[in-house]
């Protein structure tokens, strides 16, 4: 891995194109009213080439070398990350089942200067974040191992139909698959009112194509997505080379720290802040999951 001394966010971020630090200039105005209006109507936006070019191949290759720490897991779940043995009538798609084949390195085992490290880090950054989700401030999570991490796909998994915990995920690919690894997702498919099972075990059964995108993503493009609301998956990865997506994690309130059963299962071991921590998570809405 070429090595870098901390750079600054001008050096990592194409911000001519993306004025981070200027968000109140007419280009700043465009990029971020772009993203809320795609994040309204399809609960997705794309920033292609938000890392600068010359360094893709600087982010590949650190992030390259640090996928052997990952913690691989294979487990059977569904679209609710509930257990899946759970009493739910019998066409509930909720007892649909798939092999979630994920492996994710903590945040601790990812350098501090590695262009991934400083991009979460960066307060500018940040404050982008959350102008682009129409939300007033946002925090890194003091949570020491899901607050910026490395998710790796290898050749023959998948990560398979989901909703997320958090409403928004920011996250960057950067490095693709040889084949497969595509980014689906049906927008807005659920609300927080409203369940919509009928749409969502469409999808999962295989009849959900009219409700389904896809979105072809580059190493090095940003993106930012309301996973809450919108049923996603990354479909099979095929031939010999992993899929590795940095997904970095923030919070409207300070001092969010994952809950002991989802912290071991991602990364196989927990810490004493999140023992200290159990119990205290707060949801926002009634949803399964």
């Amino acid at each position: 891995m070429r090595s870098l001394e901390a750079l600054t966010l001008d050096q990592i971020v194409d911000t001519a194109r993306y004025p981070l630090s200027e968000l109140a200039s007419s280009r700043g105005r465009d990029v971020v009213s772009r993203a809320r209006r795609d994040l309204l109507t399809l609960g997705c936006t794309v920033l292609p080439d938000f890392i600068r070019p010359s360094l893709r191949d600087v982010l590949r290759q650190e992030c390259s070398t640090i996928a052997p720490r990952a913690h691989h897991d294979v487990e059977t779940v569904n679209v609710y990350n509930i257990a899946v043995d759970s009493a739910l009538p019998e066409d509930h798609p909720g007892r649909k089942t798939f092999e979630r084949g994920n492996a994710f390195v903590a945040r601790d085992r990812i350098p501090a200067d590695s262009l991934i490290s400083q991009l979460y880090s960066s307060t500018v950054f940040r404050h982008f974040i959350a102008h682009c989700f129409e939300l007033p401030e946002l925090h890194e999570l003091a949570d020491p191992l899901s607050g910026l991490v490395l998710n790796v796909i290898a050749p023959g998994m998948e990560h398979p139909w989901h909703f997320d915990t958090n409403e928004f995920t920011v996250s960057m690919l950067t490095q693709q698959a040889q084949a497969g690894g595509v980014f689906e997702y049906c927008p807005n498919i659920r609300t927080a009112q409203d369940e919509n099972f009928d749409d969502v075990r469409d999808v999962v059964e295989g009849r959900g194509e009219r409700l389904t995108q896809r979105l072809p993503l580059q190493p090095g493009d940003l993106q930012l997505f309301k996973g809450r609301y919108s049923l996603h998956r990354v479909n099979p990865v095929r031939g010999e080379v992993a899929r590795h997506t940095a997904i970095f994690a923030y919070s409207q309130r300070p001092g969010v720290i994952g809950s002991v059963e989802r912290t071991r299962q991602l990364f196989g071991r927990v810490l004493p802040e999140h023992l200290a921590a159990e119990g205290r998570a707060v949801r926002g809405d009634r949803l399964l999951d």
